[in-house]
């Protein structure tokens, strides 16, 4: 079964309305930034953002991952600790989690527990 343009829009539509929803109650520090996730068909993108000063302060891909053989899932799981180390180097610990209006489930709670592997908490 096919999905046709409109069908794919309102997916879009819905998933920013959720993430809306969700940044309402959602705020990064310089304390305890933000952990985003964004997910493509392709791969998974992790930030820590600083939203009062408006500033990426550590950011991780799966694009920048040698993920020959790995499935998505395992490659959200190393970008997940990837993040960890790299936030590690500035001494942030604790961070907020922002599921970016995906369901915490498959790639999104893949990159959640390894992130926590590295060490965040949230």
């Amino acid at each position: 079964m096919t999905k046709t343009a409109h069908e794919l829009k309102r997916r879009q539509k819905m998933r920013r309305r959720r993430h809306r929803r969700v940044r309402r109650k959602i705020f990064g520090s310089p304390e305890r930034p933000r952990l985003s996730v964004f997910r493509s068909n392709r791969h998974i993108y992790a930030q820590l953002i600083d939203d009062l000063a408006g500033r990426t302060l550590a950011a991780a891909s799966s694009a920048e991952l040698d993920a020959n053989g790995l499935s998505k899932t395992e490659q959200a799981e190393k970008v997940g600790e990837l993040l960890a180390g790299r936030a590690r180097e500035k001494n942030i610990e604790k961070v907020v989690f922002d599921r970016g209006g995906y369901l915490y489930h498959g790639r999104v709670k893949a990159l959640a527990e390894g992130a926590r592997k590295g060490g965040m908490q949230f």
